[in-house]
């Protein structure tokens, strides 16, 4: 039986918007399971142009990138230090040529490519339908839903040429259960989970299994920036009455990456702490 540090041997993982947050985690715990692993981002710490791609993609980032909260690089030296294979590259997951470029590299220098977790995303703003910005659904597709698909794409040739693959989308309970004032946020997060069950079978054949994990409220980042009523009030809606961890997401994804998660595929699995449930 393997131990958790052995269940991804081998393996070469990539995970876009891994800077900060759950990103962060999940590259952390793919590196702890033995997986070598690419950190990626549009933020990287040494890059001279991260306060201009912070103002091209909102709020969020450029709060992220003020405030230094950007460890993209710091993340693949510690995964280094675990005795993996690491480096930090920026990509912007909108960029159908940079994606390509991106992961072309990746597999000229580890020769292969397992694993992709799409993480990459944004939430920054809550608008009612009368008063939703055009830009900003437009800007939350490209992102969210259409950035998925682009890395998806990319990656699919190498993992249909090895005959194995492992594909993570990032969905939200949102894109099940929709969100007052979130109806960008929401659409995207519910596509994700169609286009997961469209891949998953897509993919059966050539050995490729493609899940999605549904978060729930987890205590990143950006969730502590928030407005501290609300959260609270979204906390209360859990079973557990407490937020996730980042680490509860990666867990999971470690899992459904390994050989122990080899038949299941097409799957959106909650990591939600129960907030789906009726509670009271």
């Amino acid at each position: 039986m393997s131990s958790w540090n052995e269940l991804l041997k081998g393996k070469v993982a990539v995970v876009t918007g891994a800077s900060r947050g759950l990103g962060r985690a999940d590259a952390l715990a793919l590196a702890e399971a033995g997986a070598d692993v690419v950190i990626t981002d549009i933020l990287i710490e040494s890059d001279e142009s991260s306060a201009q791609s912070a103002k091209q993609y909102g709020p969020l980032a450029q709060v992220m990138q003020s405030t230094k909260v950007v460890y993209a690089e710091k993340t693949a030296e510690e995964i280094r230090q675990m005795g993996r294979r690491s480096f930090a590259i920026k990509m912007d997951v909108t960029d159908r040529d940079q994606v390509r470029e991106v992961f072309a590299r990746v597999k000229e220098e580890f020769g292969r490519i397992d694993i992709l977790i799409n993480n990459a995303g944004t939430l920054d703003h809550v608008s009612q339908i009368e008063n939703q910005r055009d830009d900003l659904w437009e800007r939350d597709l490209r992102v969210n839903l259409t950035g998925t698909y682009n890395c998806t794409k990319a990656v699919w040739p190498y993992m249909k040429e090895q005959g194995f693959g492992r594909i993570i989308n990032m969905s939200s309970i949102v894109g099940l259960q929709g969100g007052f004032g979130q109806a960008s946020y929401a659409t995207t997060k519910g596509g994700i989970l169609s286009f997961t069950k469209s891949m998953a079978l897509e993919g059966a054949r050539h050995g490729i299994t493609v899940n999605a994990i549904v978060p729930g409220i987890i205590n990143t980042e950006a969730f502590r920036m928030g407005n501290k009523q609300m959260n609270e009030r979204m906390i209360q809606r859990t079973a557990f009455r407490k937020p996730g961890e980042p680490e509860d997401v990666a867990n999971a994804i470690v899992f459904l990456c390994s050989d122990k998660a080899r038949y299941i595929t097409g799957i959106g699995l909650p990591v939600c702490g129960g907030i789906d449930l009726f509670t009271f």
